[in-house]
């Protein structure tokens, strides 16, 4: 689907080809951006900036009060 290998401009061409013929603009940005917060997690986990699930239960624990 998408490489290391493709330049911005290929995977954002390849990700507006994926969507469907009816897609709205509002649809293509929003597949964009979730597949650029997907590209961006996976560069931080690359870098080990991640948190533990015991950390993010404790988080949402803190959250839902």
């Amino acid at each position: 689907m998408y490489s290391n290998t493709m330049t911005t401009k290929q995977w954002v061409l390849q990700a507006v080809q994926d969507l469907p013929d009816d897609a709205s603009i509002e649809e293509a940005m929003e597949r964009l951006l979730f597949l650029a917060k997907i590209e961006k997690g996976l560069h931080q986990a690359d870098l080990g900036q991640t948190l533990s699930h015991v950390h993010v239960k404790d988080r949402m624990a803190e959250w839902l009060k």
